[in-house]
């Protein structure tokens, strides 16, 4: 199966690593996945965003010892589409965050004559506080990587 997935994937954390987790999966042996890092324009309104190379060695290191039999390519994306409307793929594997996005790909893609793409949406992966886990409240020293609740001597205070 040949699937997709995109993000900014800034501060790769246990929300990350599910929706990698899940792609990995859903391919398949044999399969194919394709890993979209934003970039340019689609990080320009983001402040403090990892570099590319960062992100995509935190990307590449994790799935290391989960790749099997799968081809991975793990490239940049300066649009919400990538290559999603000139390459085909079964599936897009989302959070729910993504929903529009993936609903907004699929329209175009039927609208160019392609066959839509099964859209897969995991669940956010919660922090200990119940909400969810994202970049933003890494970035903001709410919590670490893996949903823990940051105390002021670990935030620098």
């Amino acid at each position: 199966m040949r699937v997709c997935v995109g993000g900014t994937f800034d501060h790769l954390h246990k929300g990350h690593k599910l929706l990698l987790e899940y792609a990995v999966k859903t391919a398949g042996a044999h399969g194919f996945v394709f890993i979209g890092i934003a970039t340019g324009p689609l990080t320009a309104s983001k402040r403090e965003v990892e570099s590319f190379q960062k992100r995509k060695e935190r990307i590449e290191t994790f799935l290391k010892n989960k790749q099997d039999t799968i081809d991975i390519q793990i490239e940049g994306i300066e649009t919400i589409f990538g290559p999603t409307l000139t390459s085909d793929f079964d599936a897009i594997i989302i959070s729910p965050e993504t929903r529009s996005t993936a609903e907004k790909i699929n329209n175009e893609r039927e609208k160019r004559g392609m066959q839509k793409m099964n859209i897969i949406q995991i669940p956010y992966v919660l922090a200990k506080d119940g909400r969810p886990i994202s970049s933003t409240r890494i970035r903001q020293k709410e919590i670490d990587s893996e949903g823990h609740i940051l105390t002021d001597k670990e935030k620098g205070d």
